[in-house]
């Protein structure tokens, strides 16, 4: 059970309630950035449980049911593609960090934030966190966070996106900036779900 030293640090530190966060879909070229908090009950075994990143989307997917039907809370929030553009993704992920947090249906003592960052210029984790660099493959409750914001963004990028704007094949590259994905940018331009801040280089080399 070495995924909850961290955990068992801050218990030992008087915090009681804690929950992990971890966001999804920084990089991509269109659709939200999404976050997601986790409050999981001490100790719970989870086998499987990972880095969302080290995991194959079937295991995401059944680990994904198990977290949200073992969680003592939990929540999934997101920053739109438009407040990406007008904020910058570095702002965009920690507003949508905490608005995962203040999701939840219980209020934590205390945040366990992936990676080293936990403020843009305009806005910042305001929940008291610590930061934990690659804290989705040492933490439990990272870990179930990382799971449940990739999941439902893969999701929505799959389902809506894709019904929305077929021509893109979302489903297909989930919004990276795959080699199919630009073919289809050149074919059809962009569309509203896309991050223009994104696409900057792309259209100074259609110029």
């Amino acid at each position: 059970m070495g995924f909850w030293i961290y955990e068992r640090e801050q218990w030992k530190n008087g915090f009681q309630t804690l929950c992990g966060v971890d966001e999804a879909g920084a990089g991509p070229l269109a659709g939200p950035v999404y976050a997601a908090a986790v409050i999981l009950p001490r100790e719970l075994d989870i086998p499987g449980l990972n880095d969302s990143k080290k995991l194959t989307e079937k295991r995401r997917e059944a680990l994904f049911d198990i977290i949200t039907a073992q969680a003592v809370s939990y929540s999934v929030a997101r920053a739109e593609a438009a407040e990406i553009d007008e904020m910058d993704i570095l702002n965009a992920r920690m507003l949508a960090m905490q608005r995962a947090i203040d999701g939840l249906s219980i209020k934590p003592d205390l945040a366990l934030i992936d990676g080293n960052r936990d403020h843009g210029s305009r806005y910042a984790v305001e929940t008291p966190h610590i930061t934990i660099v690659k804290g989705d493959g040492k933490s439990a409750s990272i870990a179930a966070a990382s799971i449940l914001a990739k999941v439902s963004r893969d999701r929505y990028v799959s389902t809506e996106l894709d019904s929305q704007y077929p021509q893109y094949q979302f489903a297909r590259h989930k919004g990276y900036g795959t080699r199919l994905h630009y073919e289809m940018l050149d074919r059809y331009g962009p569309c509203p779900a896309h991050r223009a801040t994104f696409l900057k280089k792309w259209e100074a080399q259609k110029l």
